[in-house]
């Protein structure tokens, strides 16, 4: 099959926003942090991309946000096939399209780490998430949790160009 691409337009694709950053009109720090919380807070369900080698996996999974990080339980699946190997991962927030102004959606690139079943972290997760650690325990199976720690977050929203700053917005966080 012929490549639809060159090399180069590749490149030159794949840089456009690196480019685009380069020009743009940014947030405050502490303003931005606050807008991406709020959407982060008014959502409950992402899309987790994990990929080790050839094989790639896309999750929609519900998590909760707290303590400057995701937390996503799991009865397992095959996202664990490459979190053994890679804890790259990124996450995909976004509202339901309505027009390109009214665009809202993030992707959150960070690393993951598997919190053991039932530690501290673990039980205060549940609590947070108000699930019966007793109903836990008694699974026939164990609910692994997830810990995503951002690192970086790549905000769209169609309402900053209203405050006069370009409709995306960047910032990298826990480095």
């Amino acid at each position: 099959m012929k490549n639809d691409m060159s090399h180069d337009e590749y490149e030159k694709a794949a840089n456009y926003w690196k480019l685009k950053d380069a020009d743009s009109v940014n947030a405050d720090t502490k303003m931005l942090m606050s807008e991406i919380e709020a959407f982060i807070d008014k959502n409950d369900t992402c899309a987790l991309a994990t990929g080790f080698g050839e094989f790639v996996r896309c999750t929609p999974i519900e998590y909760t946000y707290h303590d400057s990080a995701f937390w996503l339980f799991t009865e397992g699946g095959e996202k664990f096939i490459s979190l053994e190997h890679n804890k790259n991962v990124c996450i995909a927030i976004f509202d339901k399209f309505s027009g390109f102004g009214h665009l809202k959606g993030m992707q959150i690139s960070g690393t993951a780490q598997i919190i053991e079943t039932f530690s501290e972290q673990y039980i205060k997760a549940a609590n947070f998430k108000k699930l019966p650690i007793e109903a836990l325990r008694k699974m026939p199976e164990p609910i692994h949790l997830i810990k995503i720690i951002p690192e970086k977050i790549d905000f769209l929203n169609s309402d900053f160009k209203k405050q006069g700053l370009d409709s995306r917005q960047s910032i990298i966080i826990n480095k």
